[in-house]
């Protein structure tokens, strides 16, 4: 049978090399497949299909089940077509049936590496020996080259954080993928930072609390209060003036008062007594 360059036909003897000690340096798809089976025949060019679009960054792997049925067996095979990937000489993927195109090609992808995988590696590199100017920049290429993994904006943000860094943070959140932003650890950030930079900006707490006792409505002053007392980690005097803020405007600053109690609440943890006064508080407000 001919195949593209990256597509091997499996036999008993040459299993253990082309499979097992091949996932060792990148994944390895094996199609568990019959001539007798029509899905097989329908499967098959989709996959060498795959295999030279992706020009070698996996290797696939015929496996006729009708030849190595026993070797079909101990790999836990009952349906066809049936195909494992194989990593590190263990089946790590499994996808049973005929699938399109796309569910294979996704299927694969998730099991390639990356270009935003060597450049997260170098950015942990970098902070573990100290260097935060170094593991912003490999941070910041990482999240770049895979702007849909939140995992790598979570990082940069707080590596910006821990440099103070404030400004970049908010605006490196601000230029994320909508989805990306509605990460709850994303959105949390993105409170706490607004908390940190309106605090740094605020007049003296007793010009706000004179403010509010002139005003109860002045919600802009009973939020800078409560990014101070943030700073300060009084929550509970934080909680109260964002508590008041829901009460008097569920939209002010994108809702700035539930969405603050939210971040505040995952801070602390469910099992603070805190947490679950205000919680039910909230909920109150917002019914």
């Amino acid at each position: 049978m001919t195949h593209s360059p990256y597509v091997f036909d499996a036999t008993a003897e040459n299993f253990p090399a082309l499979v097992l000690e091949n996932s060792d340096k990148g994944p390895v798809l094996v199609n568990y497949w019959s001539p007798r089976a029509g899905p097989c025949l329908m499967l098959m060019p989709r996959l060498v299909r795959l295999a030279t679009e992706f020009g070698g960054r996996f290797l696939l792997v015929m496996l006729n089940t009708d030849e190595l049925g026993r070797l079909a067996r101990e790999h836990g095979v009952s349906s066809l077509p049936t195909v494992k990937l194989f990593r590190h000489g263990n089946v790590v993927d499994t996808l049973h049936g005929a699938e399109s195109e796309t569910v294979l090609r996704e299927f694969i992808s998730k099991h390639l590496a990356r270009e935003s995988d060597g450049k997260y590696a170098s950015a942990l590199q970098a902070w573990q020996r100290g260097d935060l100017d170094q593991a912003v920049i490999q941070a910041a290429e990482a999240a770049l080259a895979a702007p849909d993994d939140p995992r790598l904006a979570i990082d940069l943000v707080k590596l910006l954080m821990l440099q103070q860094r404030y400004a970049q943070a908010d605006e490196l959140m601000k230029s994320l993928p909508q989805e990306v932003r509605q990460h709850p650890e994303i959105r949390d950030l993105s409170v706490h930072i607004g908390f940190i930079r309106t605090a740094g900006d605020a007049p003296p707490v007793a010009t706000l609390e004179h403010a509010i006792a002139d005003d109860p409505d002045d919600l802009e002053a009973r939020y800078r209060l409560c990014a101070i007392k943030m700073t300060q980690d009084d929550y509970t005097a934080a909680m109260e003036q964002l508590l008041a803020i829901v009460r008097r405007d569920h939209g002010f600053r994108d809702q700035a008062g539930r969405n603050g109690l939210l971040a505040i609440f995952n801070l602390l943890g469910e099992d603070d007594e805190r947490v679950r006064r205000y919680r039910a508080l909230l909920e109150q407000a917002l019914h």
